[in-house]
C-alpha cells in the first residue's frame, strides 16, 4: 500500500463536497508529475485530502477505488483521473503551519514540493499526521 495527498481549493471542491458525494473522480490535473503520481495510485491506497489556498490543511482521508483512466473532462489523452471514496474525516485538521513546524515532517513532500497537486506521502509521515490529528491541539 502507498500513501498520497491530493489538493483541492475548497471553493472548487471541498471536503464537505467529498463527504456528500462519497465518491468522485479526481480530475483537472494538468501537471505531468502529478499525473504520473495518479498513474502510480493503486486500488486501496490511502489519500489525504488537503484544502489548498484557503485553510491550507489536511482535513480527511479517501481511498483509491479505481485506478487511472482517461479524464472525461478533456479529449486530450495525456490526462487521467482516479476514483476516490470518502473514508473518514480527521478528528482535527492539520495545518500546513503545523506541518512545517514539526521537525519530523520537514522533508514531507507537501513542504518540499508545495505547488504539486498530487503527491506521494511516506508512510512514516502519514502515521505522524494521523497521530497529530488524534491529539488535542495545544
Amino acid at each position: 500500500m502507498r500513501y498520497w495527498l491530493v489538493k483541492s481549493e475548497p471553493y472548487k471542491y471541498s471536503w464537505n463536497d467529498m463527504i456528500k458525494d462519497n465518491t468522485t473522480y479526481w480530475d483537472g490535473v494538468r501537471n505531468y508529475q502529478a499525473r504520473n503520481n495518479m498513474k502510480a495510485m493503486k486500488k486501496g491506497d490511502l489519500v489525504f485530502f488537503y484544502h489548498s489556498n484557503v485553510g491550507k490543511e489536511i482535513v480527511g482521508i479517501t481511498t483509491v477505488t479505481k485506478e487511472f483512466y482517461q479524464d472525461p473532462t478533456t479529449k486530450d489523452e495525456k490526462w487521467v483521473v482516479v476514483d476516490l471514496k470518502f473514508k473518514k474525516s480527521l478528528k482535527r485538521s492539520i495545518t500546513l503551519g503545523e506541518i512545517k513546524s514539526d521537525k519530523e515532517l520537514k522533508d514531507m513532500s507537501l513542504v518540499k514540493q508545495s505547488r504539486l497537486s498530487v503527491m506521494e506521502i511516506k508512510k512514516s509521515h502519514f502515521d505522524i499526521i494521523i497521530r497529530k490529528a488524534d491529539e488535542k491541539k495545544l
